[in-house]
């Protein structure tokens, strides 16, 4: 028997379908305003100002090739690539552990622990100190600087606390009536029940990795070791300086901002592209991590 929805909850739908619409519009049309600039013709590009949701007439793909003409691109990529992989397979393997330790009831401290780790989100050293941390353990130009400093994150590791928290006594009590120990509680049983906050945190660490620079800016000096973002900061400046050099001219400036927006969609497209694959982890996730403090 098919249920007759009240007038109020139809104009509920409605006005939510609305108000969601607008929302995404909101959040698409900017990375569609940066790919239809970034395919766009320069030279209109820059005589044609505003809000651009199509490319330009003539379609180009100049600033692509300026942007790939640059011969330490897959060198970043390539690094980029080993500093994200690594670090996600650290970071998970430290935050699991940790949240499976100070999630267990007979473990008595974990509260005080779960304070002293709190308060370093509010408190820390600062930069200089790191930096000094990082001269003294001799990780001055090696790829261990960039790697160590985001192997392990509190606000992960409370995501993941209280979604083991969320999961029944009953399954490792079983498991443990079966002999299970430890490690198979929480490979066999913990870790299968909470994909989804693990891919959420997947997803966090690799954002964070893939978009970081500034500490590959202050500890790596070879050029070789770099990460994709570095790289392409240095065409931007690269890019400004030749603008500069040639007086400012307005083919120059039209060339910046075409190369601008290249690197934007250069540096962004595969975590756009491995972001879907992930999405409908990340709602479950994030509801199953904030239940529980």
């Amino acid at each position: 028997m098919k249920v007759k929805e009240s007038i109020s909850r139809r104009v509920f739908l409605v006005v939510n379908a609305f108000l969601l619409s607008i929302i995404g519009f909101v959040c698409l049309a900017p990375m569609l305003h940066v790919l239809s600039c970034s395919i766009s013709d320069p030279y209109t590009l820059a005589r044609v100002r505003g809000f651009h949701l199509w490319p330009i007439a003539p379609f180009s793909l100049e600033g692509y090739q300026s942007v790939l003409a640059y011969k330490n691109i897959l060198i970043g990529y390539g690094n980029t690539i080993i500093y994200v992989g690594v670090g996600i397979l650290l970071n998970l393997f430290l935050t699991t552990t940790a949240a499976f330790v100070l999630s267990q009831k007979r473990f008595m401290p974990r509260n005080v622990i779960m304070l002293f780790l709190a308060f370093t989100m509010l408190f820390n050293g600062g930069l200089i100190p790191n930096y000094l941390l990082i001269v003294k353990l001799g990780l001055i130009d090696n790829r261990l600087a960039v790697i160590l400093p985001s192997a392990f994150n509190v606000f992960n590791l409370i995501i993941m606390r209280s979604a083991f928290l969320e999961i029944p006594d009953a399954l490792e009590e079983s498991a443990r009536l079966d002999g299970a120990n430890d490690l198979q509680v929480l490979w066999n049983i913990i870790l299968p029940v909470s994909k989804a906050t693990i891919a959420v945190i997947t997803l966090f660490v690799a954002v964070a990795l893939w978009n970081s620079w500034f500490t590959a800016s202050i500890y790596l000096t070879d050029h070789s070791k770099w990460p994709l973002q570095l790289f392409l900061r240095e065409i931007l400046i690269n890019n400004s300086q030749r603008s500069l050099d040639t007086g400012v001219k307005a083919s120059a400036l039209a060339q910046q901002t075409l190369v601008k927006y290249c690197v934007i969609i250069v540096a962004t497209l595969p975590i756009l592209c491995i972001y879907p694959f992930m999405q409908k982890y990340f709602v479950k996730g994030m509801m199953i991590g904030s239940i529980k403090g």
